[in-house]
């Protein structure tokens, strides 16, 4: 292979990949249902990746609860049988936890979902 075509072969696989990059970085986030009732988010724990934009799509089947997110400055309100989308990106690694921020019975203390940001 003469100089020339090792180098527009370079050029290539260069520009090739940052196309592919560019891409990457305006890709719409990765989306995760949530399902809400009394008591509890379905799942109730989700493992997310440091600096990965994720949308929190939450359901409701019930009554009208919430999620507080203090980490992620998060706070929605989310009616009957509406869905809320919440937009993160985690910027640290660690366990987090969200509770429902809206009374929904005797067993309200309990809805917890539980964030792990991994690497």
């Amino acid at each position: 292979m003469s100089q020339r075509t090792r180098v527009l072969v370079l050029a290539l696989s260069l520009a090739l990949f940052a196309v592919f990059a560019t891409a990457q970085q305006g890709a719409a986030p990765r989306q995760i249902q949530i399902t809400v009732s009394k008591f509890s988010y379905s799942p109730s724990e989700i493992t997310l990746k440091k600096g990965e934009p994720v949308t929190l799509a939450l359901t409701s089947t019930d009554v009208t609860h919430g999620l507080v997110l203090k980490d992620f400055g998060v706070k929605i309100e989310l009616k009957k049988n509406q869905t809320e989308d919440a937009t993160i990106t985690p910027d640290k690694v660690g366990t987090f936890q969200g509770k429902c921020s809206h009374f929904c019975g005797k067993g309200h203390g309990s809805m917890v979902l539980t964030i792990n940001v991994v690497e």
